[in-house]
């Protein structure tokens, strides 16, 4: 029987799936009403030799860049907070997010884009994104193509994308990679503090890509003897990091250090998760920051806090409302624009319901874990595309593969063909 649900998942894998892949080849900008959004991407993801993907979620050896440019549908055709993923290839520019331009680029070209980027902002600013768990290096570019959009910020965007398979049962690959990357960052941000052109840095980041932005703020803090003046906003979004390792980061940081906005949410499913795989104690993004000890903490660190819990966003895990909801998203923009001081990626319902038998991470490259979820990714496209490669990762000896089934609809599972 589980060997047949398994068969029966990677069938409908074969023949469904989410939105279209591969949607980084350069179309034209056929919108006279869109918007462009130039970014500077700066990763420790290797290069992919599939057209359009351009990386993949493995490990590089050393970082690479890319310039790329994303046109934004315009605003009469979506809504604040959405992306507008194509439903078929090549996209629709006046309705769909589409790559207008993808280049590879070296070390050298990499610093000039900054330096002509910095220089058309109104204060030399700059503003770095690191996404979080379960993102694919498409989806982390069209997430920051639309936080940019829909902030209004004018500062020069730079995305850092680091190595994530883009799966829930990759959890531990995830967060061994924020690790491996962690120099990677500092090296940035020893650069953006030396840069003399650029003036002002805001750090934005979610999920398990705040883990990642605390120990490279911490490491170059240690070395340095403390951080720059220039780094004034670091805000974390529904961060997914321990609240006592959290203490110690700030405390090895030293003072001054930049002023910390913290994003939390009571309601945020993925982090409840979380915080059963590491061993029950309080993820950050997920604190109630009216209750002691956290309080008088936040207060002595001068960290101010937003409560999403009660704001409704898109996001069924209520893991991205800083991103998903209008408000907030226009709130970070003002912030950095006006210099105040102040993204995990698709989970499908299998995803869930595989955290709440197997205790999430776990269950990684568990044959028995995807049994539970496996019949789930037969109506819900989510989990067909994080399940695809975890079905492969399992290879025969574990994963009888039949003879792929014809295609069928969602809605007529029951009369496919088992």
């Amino acid at each position: 029987m589980k060997r047949l649900l398994l068969c029966g998942a990677l069938a409908v894998l074969s023949s469904c799936g989410g939105h279209p892949k591969n949607v980084l080849t350069p179309v034209a900008d056929t919108a006279q009403q869109s918007h462009r959004v130039d970014m500077l991407i700066a990763t420790t993801r290797s290069q992919s030799t599939v057209p359009g993907e351009m990386f993949t979620g493995e490990r590089a050896r050393g970082p690479n860049f890319a310039d790329i440019t994303v046109s934004v549908p315009p605003d009469n055709a979506r809504k604040v907070g959405e992306v507008s993923w194509p439903k078929k290839l090549p996209p629709n520019p006046a309705t769909d997010f589409a790559t207008l331009k993808a280049d590879m680029i070296d070390l050298d070209a990499a610093k000039a884009w900054l330096s002509a980027s910095v220089k058309k902002t109104p204060d030399g600013s700059a503003l770095v994104f690191i996404h979080g768990f379960n993102t694919k290096f498409e989806d982390s570019v069209y997430r920051f193509a639309q936080i940019v959009r829909d902030s209004g910020v004018q500062s020069a965007p730079i995305l850092v994308t680091w190595p994530s398979r883009g799966s829930l049962l990759a959890y531990g690959y995830d967060r061994e990679s924020t690790n491996y990357t962690r120099n990677a960052l500092e090296n940035l941000f020893q650069y953006l503090a030396k840069d003399r052109e650029v003036k002002e840095v805001s750090i934005l980041a979610h999920s398990m890509g705040n883990w990642l932005t605390l120990e490279a703020l911490r490491q170059m803090a240690i070395r340095n003897g403390s951080l720059p003046v220039k780094f004034k906003n670091v805000m974390l979004a529904a961060p997914d990091v321990d609240v006592d390792v959290f203490r110690s980061q700030i405390v090895d940081m030293g003072d001054p250090h930049p002023q910390f906005t913290l994003f939390v949410s009571r309601d945020d499913k993925a982090l409840a998760v979380s915080r059963r795989v590491w061993g029950d104690v309080a993820r950050l993004g997920s604190i109630d920051p009216e209750t002691e000890p956290y309080k008088q903490e936040l207060a002595d660190n001068k960290i101010t806090v937003i409560d999403l819990t009660k704001v409704k966003a898109g996001d069924r895990l209520n893991h991205g409302k800083f991103a998903e909801s209008p408000e907030i998203v226009r709130l970070i923009g003002a912030r950095i624009s006006d210099g105040q001081t102040l993204t995990d990626s698709r989970v499908g319902i299998g995803d869930k319901i595989l955290a709440a038998t197997t205790g999430t991470a776990a269950a990684a490259g568990n044959a028995v874990g995807l049994i539970v979820a496996a019949p789930v990714a037969v109506v819900d496209a989510d989990t067909r595309d994080n399940y695809g490669h975890q079905l492969d990762a399992l290879g025969p000896s574990k994963v009888s593969r039949s003879k792929p089934l014809p295609k069928c609809r969602a809605s007529d599972t029951v009369n496919c063909r088992k």
